[in-house]
């Protein structure tokens, strides 16, 4: 049996939100405006006139006191879902993702699940400035104890919400924000069928001549540039992450001993960041197979910029083009 809805990323996590909840009463959201709201991106629209406001709460401007809650509810067996408003408000909540979330697991022996999801807008592209823009990814990436999650498509938004809220691991789920509501990235999503697992990578466009290895966001651009690239006659191979921590970088490593060429693509600043570590592992497990150096594409190395300078700020497909003019000129 089969239950085919077309829907927008936005209405898939919405979708995700409300089936986890209806199958575990100890599943419950909590964060700024997530419920009479909806939350600022409507992403939890309906959820609290639903579930009522014990399942679907709204908490005070404290996202050190949203996190520390959750920390204590999964203690007592619940499976907290918080909202980050945006993801530049997280870094108040720092503390005790790094110090409690991450390592409660370990310091109880595994007495103690930390079943904790945080969602986190993320990335730029939508006019807004600094703390609303960013790509704060790495960060969380660098901790051991977390799983760090960016979805870039609205089945996995769907399924990989879900799978989430089922792990007894504490995930940071970053969302990309500017493509909520986007009508181009509509899919159709069997919501009855069987997921494919969200914690691991998908070649989502197969190719020849490089590979482009990308998540959240970029996906969309390295897609784009894929398609310009077709037109002049080279064939780019396109994975998305999907997981950032732990990576799953076997098919990257397949890919590249088949293309000998990547470029790692990313909204974050380069300096110590994911595609840092792409491109230190690529180097590492595929040296012989590369005909030139792992080229990266990124935000750059500044705070997020005032909205009218944002499209010089984030990569776009020019910029990939170029990156892959580059490493087939080497």
């Amino acid at each position: 049996m089969t239950d085919l809805q077309k829907l927008t990323i936005g209405k898939a996590l919405n979708l995700g939100l409300r089936r986890a909840m209806e199958e575990d009463p100890k599943v419950l959201i909590m964060g700024e405006d997530v419920g009479k709201l909806g939350g600022v991106f409507r992403i939890t629209d309906g959820l609290q006139k639903d579930f009522g406001e014990q399942r679907v709460l709204d908490t005070p401007l404290a996202e050190s006191g949203i996190i520390g809650t959750a920390v204590g509810l999964a203690v007592r067996g619940f499976r907290p879902v918080c909202e980050i408003q945006f993801e530049g408000f997280i870094f108040p909540g720092f503390d005790q993702i790094s110090s409690q979330l991450a390592k409660l697991h370990y310091r109880t022996q595994g007495k103690i699940k930390m079943p904790v999801v945080i969602r986190v807008p993320f990335g730029g592209g939508i006019g807004a400035v600094e703390h609303h823009s960013e790509s704060p990814e790495s960060l969380f990436a660098h901790i051991p104890g977390l799983k760090v999650v960016s979805i870039s498509n609205a089945v996995d938004a769907y399924w990989g919400i879900q799978q989430a809220i089922k792990s007894d691991d504490p995930i940071l789920f970053f969302e990309p924000k500017r493509l909520y509501h986007s009508g181009a990235l509509r899919a159709e999503i069997d919501v009855a069928g069987t997921p494919s697992e969200v914690f691991s990578s998908q070649v989502v466009r197969e190719g020849t001549t490089a590979t482009v290895v990308a998540y959240g966001p970029s996906v969309k651009v390295a897609l784009d540039a894929a398609a310009a690239a077709a037109d002049e006659g080279k064939s780019l191979e396109v994975i998305d992450l999907r997981t950032l921590s732990p990576l799953d970088l076997g098919p990257v490593f397949e890919s590249v001993r088949k293309t000998g060429r990547l470029i790692a693509l990313s909204e974050a600043p380069s300096e110590s960041s994911l595609t840092s570590e792409i491109a230190a592992r690529v180097q590492q497990e595929c040296f012989y197979s590369l005909e030139s150096p792992v080229l990266r594409v990124t935000g750059f190395d500044t705070p997020y910029p005032p909205a009218k300078l944002e499209e010089h700020y984030l990569p776009d497909l020019d910029r990939v083009l170029h990156a892959v003019d580059r490493s087939l000129a080497w």
